[in-house]
């Protein structure tokens, strides 16, 4: 990736964060949610675990954390949230890890993703992974650093 190009995609999201701020846009909540309060998109955080693939929630079967609503596909991937839900629930509250570390909330795509040492990260879309993937160490290191200076209602 050129610096070009990243420098392109810091200043885009930035003019996004920015620009919701001055409009005077609701916050960014902790966890990245539909507007009806739905994380990841509904999708189930622990079949990435469970069943190695992203796997679309049902919302029979859903439980509540840091104020969102999470969807499972079956009750035994809910229990398992409900038992230890930082174990399961992705860094960044679900938000972009490569947007993360570039210092801001950036939405997902729940098919970006990947487990690395036990934590889910999930990505805007499979080529801004790409990016994220070429220096995961390092990308983790800049993202855990803003991730720590968020008030969590930017």
């Amino acid at each position: 990736m050129t610096n070009l190009v990243r420098m392109l995609f810091v200043a885009i999201f930035a003019v996004g964060i920015a620009g919701g701020a001055a409009a005077g846009e609701k916050v960014k909540p902790l966890v990245f949610q539909t507007e009806d309060k739905v994380a990841i998109k509904g999708y189930d955080p622990v079949a990435y675990f469970v069943e190695g693939t992203p796997t679309k929630g049902d919302p029979a079967f859903s439980s509540e954390y840091e104020g969102a609503t999470w969807q499972f596909a079956n009750a035994a991937n809910r229990d398992l949230f409900a038992a230890d839900p930082a174990k399961y629930a992705p860094a960044y509250g679900g938000w972009c890890a490569y947007g993360m570390a570039q210092g801001g909330k950036v939405p997902i795509d729940p098919t970006a993703w990947k487990i690395v040492d036990g934590t889910l990260y999930l990505n805007v879309n499979k080529k801004i992974q790409g990016w994220w993937e070429a220096d995961i160490p390092g990308f983790i290191q800049e993202a855990n650093a803003n991730w720590a200076g968020f008030s969590h209602t930017q």
